[in-house]
Order: C-alpha cells, then structure tokens, then sequence
C-alpha cells in the first residue's frame, strides 16, 4: 500500500506527520510524506522555529512524485492540518490529480478545527473550507466531538443526536466518520468514546479515560485507522485495531511522565497491541 501523507511537520517531537508516517511504516505501508511546514517542534510549546511552506510548493513536490509516474500506484490520500486556503487548495488538488490516475483511491481526510474548551483554534477560513470543501471531497474523516458539532450544526450530547449528526455530515461527501474524544449524556465520567458510522450503522468503543495531554494523538489515530480502513473495508475493524494501538500508545505515554507521544519506544503498539477493545454496535 502507498499513501501520500500532506501535513505539517515537526523535528523534536510528534505531531502531524511526524506522528502519523511512522505509525503507517511500521503497518507496513509505504508512505509517501509532504510536509505543509517544517518546524523544529509543535506550537504547544510557546516557541518555535521554521518555515510554513505554500500552495505552489505542495504543488511543485506533487508534480515531481507524479513524474515518476508512480500516481496510480498511490493508494490514499491523508491529510490534517490545513495552515490556510492555499495549502487545502493543493491538497484537494492532489486528491483530484491521484483519483484520476487511480479511481479506487481513497481521501481520509482530518478536519482539524478545535476541539472542546479550546473552541476554534485555526486561522480564519478554514474551519469554512474544511465544511464546504475538503470534507465534501473526502471518502473518510476522523473529527473529533467538537469538529462534527461544527461540520453538522447539531450539538452531539446524545447518541441519538451524534448518529443524526454523522449522517448529516455523511449527505455530503464521506462515507465513513469516525469520531473521537466523544462524551454524551451515557459516557461514564472515567471513560471516553470512539464512534464509527458507515452505510447507515454505528459502532462504538468505550476506553478508560487517560490523564495524558498531549499533541499528535489525533494525527496518530487518522493514520491508524485509514490504513485498517484501507485493508479491510470494514469501518468496525479498523475502529478495533484504531482503538487498541492508540490505547496502548497513550498509555504507556502516561505511565513514562513524557509531554510527546512515545511513537518510537511504544511503535509494538501499533502491530500487537497490549489492551484489545471490543467494538459494540449502537
């Protein structure tokens, strides 16, 4: 398998690509990386250094993989964090560039906008083009609770209404949501859930809930489980094997005190992972 992964980056640390690249290499796929910036660590820290790269320069990479005539051999697409309209602009017109060279592609697409008690915390903009256009374009998107109270318009604080939100959301392009971070009104205090939608049914996973706070985990977990998506064509197995390995990588962060993911000393998580989480249809 190849997918073409467009996002940011970072040297110390793991969040965008750096979070999501290695995660799909040690599933053995081969990655095909582009970074969207360049940045020596995440913005969590108050400071940093680097470059954000444009639209053209997207572009410009995108051509040069293309004359190696290697595009219809690219199996997805994944993309994150958008950090303006010109940068989302290239990546949807890769999208469209890879689905022509091989229709059967699939887009996961991470509509990165906020997320609770934060609210909204990209640049003016995107949370639009995110709803308006790179969602539409997408065959799969990973939000989180808060995104799809945006993409829909519908506040998710009950099954029933997070099942009428992902079908909203569905009417408009992506045939399968997978929902993180979810609490509604039967999430037990000490736990959170996963919701998966796909063809009109709903799956969930509920994990015990970590003190861990860190960045990259959403990155992490979109990558997870487009490849398993990819694999199996099934939206309940890839939460499944999703779920397990970013369990397992979250908890052995906790336990080690460490501010960045342990991507590297936990990788085992990825492949077997230490806790196996039942999926329930809802």
């Amino acid at each position: 398998m190849n997918i073409l992964s467009i996002q940011s980056h970072v040297a110390y640390g793991h969040v965008g690509n750096a979070s999501a690249v290695f995660p799909m290499q040690r599933l053995g796929v081969e990655v095909w990386p582009i970074h969207t910036v360049q940045f020596s660590n995440h913005t969590g820290y108050g400071s940093w250094k680097g470059r954000v790269f444009d639209g053209p320069a997207i572009e410009d990479l995108v051509e040069g993989i293309a004359e190696r005539g290697v595009l219809p051999r690219c199996d997805g697409v994944l993309s994150g964090y958008m950090g303006s309209a010109d940068i989302g602009n290239a990546i949807l017109g890769t999208v469209a560039r890879v689905r022509e060279a091989n229709p059967d592609m699939l887009y996961c697409c991470d509509p990165v906008i906020g997320d609770v008690g934060r609210g909204i915390f990209v640049r003016p903009g995107i949370p639009e083009f995110m709803r308006d256009q790179a969602v539409p374009a997408a065959d799969i998107i990973t939000p989180n609770q808060f995104e799809i109270d945006y993409l829909s318009g519908i506040e998710t604080n009950t099954v029933a209404a997070l099942k009428k939100a992902i079908l909203a959301v569905q009417n408009i392009g992506p045939k399968v949501i997978l929902v993180t971070s979810v609490e509604t009104d039967v999430t037990p205090s000490d736990s959170v859930d996963l919701v998966v939608g796909e063809g009109g049914r709903f799956w969930a996973i509920r994990t015990p809930r970590l003190s861990v706070n860190v960045n990259g985990a959403g990155d992490a977990i979109a990558a997870l489980f487009f490849v398993h998506y990819a694999r199996t064509r099934s939206a309940a197995l890839a939460l499944v094997e999703a779920a397990s390995s970013i369990y397992g990588l979250l908890k052995r962060t906790e336990e080690a005190g460490s501010r960045e993911i342990l991507t590297v000393a936990a990788q085992d998580e990825f492949v077997s992972p230490t806790y196996r989480f039942s999926v329930e249809e809802i």
